[in-house]
């Protein structure tokens, strides 16, 4: 196996796109805790000093003093008081880093341009520079003054340096981990597969493949669609070789009979011209004989592609089938069948005249060639809403329950022992079966066992 196809193939793949999912979670992580750590802390003391205030505005004038020593101490502030009597009270200034009190001028200015303006609350980063360390100025008016709350930033960098190198030994060991679950769940992953695409090659042989249970649904479903496969492909092939020596059987026979008719002639009957014109119409016989299981075999396959266009006229179906009927007179003489007719005076139909002529023919045919020992065929129909039920009945041995799904293939017998047709060349159900459908035509089959069987199908009447 070449690199290229190795490193496309399903284990690969998976392989590759576990391990892509897992540093590609490690990377976010790493980016959210080493980028946004120093504004998500900006931003959280931000919203705290944002709380503290309200907290501050609505507490009483009385109450304010121990509101603002509570708030300092609880959560580590310094606190400025600028009262409008002129008065500046400071809270909790001993707070490490607190520079509040100790005239640094930008917080002064900071502190009076907040006063003189009209804004009711601002936060400022300010920057306390005997310990060179950035803070947060919050100021807030109130009835009786104005507050400032003072706060460190911490300098996060160090924290930062911390977790980079706790995330870079944490991404090592997760992408280590990474591989080998990502392996793991590949193979989980593939290996059922690849085991179904080597069965699955080797569909068709014999003996049959065997899927064993793999424990995915999926493949376990894929496995189970093949299987069904392989069973179909083996009934197919099973037809396949039934119809090479049904075919085969059908044009030797009459091949046979010709060349030994055509030899009597030639060496014996000559002399005899009753005895010559006998075995000269015997030959036209099986001549016509194999002209039909020709025609036969190009209409249906003229039909299965398609190319075969229907075309569709109004006419009687009752005097279709009568006129059909009056074909059999030879073997109703000759083999003493008989035809019940039960049909109503008219049937005015929607249909392709001549293939409906080809769908009741067959039919018939394959009444006589299956019926009982009675020898009769029913023909009947019967009008039922916007169509007409037609039906033809033999008195035969009937059809298996199992057998009923295959009996409109090609050459499809209920025995194995293929026996000459009384007429007719085993391709008429495969016929009306095709016929049918281009007419879209519902139709079927209804069969006892030793009581005979019954086709019918519809025909529309507009």
């Amino acid at each position: 196996m070449n690199i290229k196809k190795q490193f496309s193939s399903i284990k690969a793949k998976t392989l590759f796109y576990l391990i892509f999912f897992s540093v590609s979670i490690l990377l976010i992580l790493w980016f959210c805790q080493i980028v946004f750590l120093k504004y998500s802390y900006q931003d959280y003391q931000i919203q705290n000093m944002n709380r503290l205030a309200s907290e501050i505005q609505r507490s009483s004038f009385v109450d304010l003093n121990n509101t603002l020593e509570e708030v300092a101490y609880e959560n580590e502030l310094c606190i400025e008081y600028h009262a409008n009597s002129g008065n500046i009270y400071y809270y909790n200034t001993m707070m490490n880093g607190c520079a509040l009190g100790k005239e640094n001028q930008e917080i002064v200015k900071t502190e009076k341009s907040f006063i003189e303006s009209d804004l009711q609350s601002d936060t400022y980063k300010v920057t306390n520079k005997e310990y060179e360390v950035k803070a947060f100025l919050y100021g807030v008016k109130l009835d009786s003054g104005s507050v400032f709350l003072y706060s460190t930033l911490e300098d996060v960098s160090g924290a930062n340096a911390v977790l980079r190198k706790q995330l870079i030994y944490l991404t090592i060991i997760a992408i280590f981990f990474a591989i080998i679950i990502a392996y793991y769940l590949s193979r989980k992953i593939t290996d059922p597969i690849l085991d179904v695409t080597k069965k699955a090659q080797k569909l068709g042989s014999s003996p049959l493949v065997k899927f064993p249970n793999y424990g995915v649904s999926e493949v376990d479903e894929l496995a189970s669609v093949l299987t069904n496969a392989q069973t179909e492909m083996v009934k197919t092939d099973e037809l396949r070789r039934d119809l090479m020596a049904n075919v085969s059987h059908d044009l030797k026979t009459p091949l046979t009979m010709i060349k030994a008719y055509a030899e009597m002639v030639r060496d014996i009957s000559y002399k005899d011209p009753k005895k010559k014109d006998e075995h000269c119409n015997i030959i036209m016989d099986e001549v016509d004989r194999l002209n039909v299981l020709v025609n036969d075999i190009l209409t249906l396959s003229k039909m299965q592609a398609n190319a075969d266009e229907i075309h569709l006229e109004k006419f009687d179906l009752v005097k279709e089938i009568e006129t059909i009927v009056k074909r059999y007179e030879i073997i109703k003489e000759t083999e003493n069948y008989h035809f019940v007719l039960d049909l109503p005076n008219e049937a005015i139909v929607l249909a392709d005249q001549k293939k409906m002529n080809q769908v009741i023919y067959n039919l018939i045919n394959n009444a006589i060639n299956y019926t009982g020992n009675d020898k009769t065929v029913t023909i009947k129909v019967k009008k039922e809403k916007d169509s007409y039920l037609v039906q033809i009945i033999d008195t035969g041995k009937g059809i298996k329950k199992e057998d009923i799904a295959f009996i409109w293939d090609k050459y499809y017998k209920n025995d194995k022992n293929h026996q000459r047709n009384v007429v007719g060349t085993g391709l008429g159900l495969s016929i009306v079966k095709t016929i049918l459908e281009n007419h879209e035509f519902k139709y079927g089959v209804k069969s006892k066992k030793n009581k005979g069987t019954t086709f019918y199908f519809y025909v529309k009447t507009k």
